[in-house]
C-alpha cells in the first residue's frame, strides 16, 4: 500500500486526480471548509436527505458534476479528533474497497485543519479495513484493487502530515505483523515459529536475536518457565531480540511478552466453547514482534530488548499438577494451585531474567486474566504499575495512538490472597480482583527495575463474526518507545 501526502491544488479539493475523493465532514455541515461544486453536492445530499452528519453515514456518488474524480464519497464523523476522523476512514474504505477504486485521496472538510495524529489515523484506519487473513483460508477473497491512499492537506502542513504517514505505516506493518502470528492455528504457530519470525526480523533490519532450547532455558534456571511447558510435545523457546539504536550505556526498555502458543488449561482444563481462542494466548508475544517490526522501521535513538517465553499449557501424564511446588529462576518457590494461570509462570522468570539488561523500564504484556475482560471489556487495555510516571506515560501514549488503557490499583492487601502454607507464594488467589492478583503476583519478580503489566486479554482479539487478532497494543508500545527517544 502506497501512502502519500497530497498538496491541496489551487483549484481546489474538486480538482483532485484520483479514483475517489473522499471528504470526512464532521459537525455542523454549514460549517465545512468546502466550495463550489462540492459545497453544493453537500448541501444538496442533506437537502434531500440522502446525508447528515452523524458517526457512520457515508454517501457515495458517481461521477458528480464539477468533481475531477470519478467516484465522491462523503463520510461522517463524530468530531475533528484523530479518533473520529479514523472511524470516518474506516467507514468510507469500507464503502469503497469492493469497488474497482485503486486510488483514494482523503481530506477534512473542517476548519480545523489536519495533524500528525489525523495522517497515522488514517494509515491505522486503511490497513485495518483491507486486511484479510489468507495464510490457511485460500478461499479468501481476492485483495481489494485499493493500493494507493493520498491525504490531502496544506503545503504548510506537508512536513508534519508526511512525518504521521511514516509513523502510521511503521505501526500499521508491526499490527499486521501481530496479527498474522495471532492468527495463524496453534499448529502453525508454534513456539519454533515464533522464533523463527524474530530470526527473520533480526535478518530484515539489522537486529540481533537469541533462541534458547530447553536445555538452554534449563541452565538459565526457569524452573517456572519450565513447569509450564514439560506437558508439551512442541518444544518451548525463549526469545531474545535486541534493538540498539542508542549508546551502550543508555539504560534499555525491555519489553516482556506472554507467548503460550495454545492454552488447554493443563490439568486443571479449561471448557470445550471458545477452546479455539486460546491460540491468541501469545497475544503479548505477537505485540513485542510487531513492535520491534515497527520500531525497527523508525530508528528512534533508543535501545529495546524484547523477551518471549514460549510454549504450550497441554494436559499430558508429564504436565504439572495442581499442588506441585517449583523453583522460580528468583529463588522463590511457587505452589502452583491452577495450572490455568501459567501465563504469569512462564513470565515471572522472564522478568528475573530482565534484570540483566539493568533497564531503563520493563513492561510485560500478556493476554493474563478474563477477570481483566470482565472489569474492562474490549475497549481498554489493563495498566498495573506503581510507577506514577510510567503509568502517566503508558496512559498518555495510548490516548495519542488511539489504542487506550485504564489504570488498576496495586495495593498491598491484594497480596494476601497469594499466601501459601507451602510455598514462597501460591500462583493465584481467590476469585476476586483476579486481573489485580495476578499483576501481584507479576509484581514480587520484577521489584529491582521500574515495571508495568498490561493485561490485553480484552483487547487482543475479538470473538463472533470478526473473530481475530487486533495487533494491539502495537500502537501503544511504539509511541511509548518514540516518547522515550524524544
Amino acid at each position: 500500500m502506497d501512502f502519500r501526502f497530497l498538496s491541496l491544488p489551487a483549484a481546489g479539493l474538486a480538482d483532485i486526480a484520483a479514483d475517489a475523493l473522499v471528504v470526512v465532514v464532521a459537525g455542523d455541515v454549514k460549517k465545512q471548509r468546502l466550495d463550489g461544486a462540492l459545497a453544493a453536492l453537500l448541501k444538496e445530499a442533506v437537502a434531500q436527505g440522502d446525508f447528515e452528519s452523524k458517526p457512520g453515514r457515508v454517501l457515495c456518488l458517481h461521477r458528480p458534476q464539477g468533481v475531477r474524480a470519478p467516484r465522491l464519497v462523503f463520510a461522517a464523523a463524530a468530531d475533528a479528533s484523530p479518533k473520529a476522523f479514523r472511524k470516518a476512514a474506516a467507514d468510507a474504505v469500507n464503502a469503497l474497497k469492493s469497488g474497482g477504486t485503486r486510488h483514494a485521496a482523503f481530506a477534512a472538510a473542517t476548519p480545523e485543519g489536519l495533524t500528525p495524529g489525523h495522517a497515522e489515523a488514517l494509515v491505522t484506519a486503511v490497513s485495518e479495513a483491507l486486511y484479510v487473513y489468507r495464510h490457511t483460508k485460500p478461499s479468501a477473497p481476492p485483495a481489494p484493487r485499493l493500493n494507493k491512499v493520498s491525504l490531502v492537506g496544506d503545503k504548510a502542513e506537508a512536513k508534519a502530515l508526511q512525518q504521521g504517514l511514516a509513523r502510521g505505516q511503521a505501526i500499521a506493518a508491526g499490527v499486521t505483523l501481530a496479527r498474522e502470528c495471532a492468527n495463524r492455528p496453534a499448529n502453525h504457530a508454534t513456539p519454533t515459529f515464533l522464533a523463527e519470525q524474530a530470526k527473520q526480523l533480526a535478518r530484515q533490519f539489522g537486529l540481533r536475536v537469541e533462541v534458547y532450547d530447553r536445555k538452554g532455558v534449563e541452565k538459565i534456571g526457569m524452573g517456572a518457565f519450565l513447569a509450564v511447558a514439560q506437558g508439551s510435545e512442541q518444544p518451548l523457546r525463549f526469545i531474545v531480540l535486541r534493538y540498539e539504536g542508542a549508546g551502550k550505556t543508555k539504560a534499555p526498555t525491555v519489553l516482556v511478552g506472554k507467548g503460550i502458543t495454545f492454552d488447554t488449561g493443563g490439568i486443571s482444563l479449561k471448557p470445550a466453547a471458545e477452546m479455539d481462542e486460546m491460540k491468541f494466548d501469545m497475544g503479548g508475544a505477537a505485540s513485542v514482534l510487531g513492535t520491534f517490526r515497527a520500531i525497527a522501521e523508525l530508528k528512534p535513538r533508543i535501545n529495546l530488548v524484547g523477551l518471549i517465553p514460549a510454549c504450550e499449557n497441554m494436559p499430558d501424564g508429564r504436565s504439572v499438577k495442581p499442588g506441585d511446588v517449583v523453583t522460580s529462576l528468583s529463588g522463590q518457590t511457587i505452589e502452583i494451585l491452577n495450572t490455568d494461570a501459567e501465563g504469569r509462570l512462564i513470565l515471572c522468570d522472564a522478568l528475573t531474567y530482565a534484570e540483566r539488561f539493568k533497564p531503563a523500564a520493563v513492561i510485560d504484556i500478556a493476554t493474563l486474566t478474563g477477570a481483566c475482560v470482565i472489569a474492562l471489556g474490549h475497549h481498554r487495555s489493563g495498566l498495573f504499575t506503581a510507577d506514577d510516571e510510567l503509568a502517566h506515560a503508558l496512559s498518555e501514549s495510548g490516548q495519542q495512538a488511539l489504542d487506550p488503557c485504564w489504570r488498576m490499583p496495586l495495593d498491598e492487601e491484594y497480596d494476601e490472597a497469594l499466601k501459601s502454607n507451602f510455598a514462597d507464594v501460591g500462583n493465584v488467589g481467590g476469585r476476586a480482583g483476579g486481573a489485580i492478583t495476578a499483576a501481584m503476583f507479576l509484581r514480587r519478580f520484577a521489584g529491582k527495575y521500574r515495571w508495568a503489566h498490561l493485561d490485553i486479554a480484552g483487547t487482543a482479539w475479538k470473538s463472533g463474526a470478526a473473530k481475530g487478532a487486533t495487533g494491539r497494543p502495537v500502537p501503544l508500545l511504539t509511541h511509548f518507545l518514540l516518547r522515550q527517544s524524544s
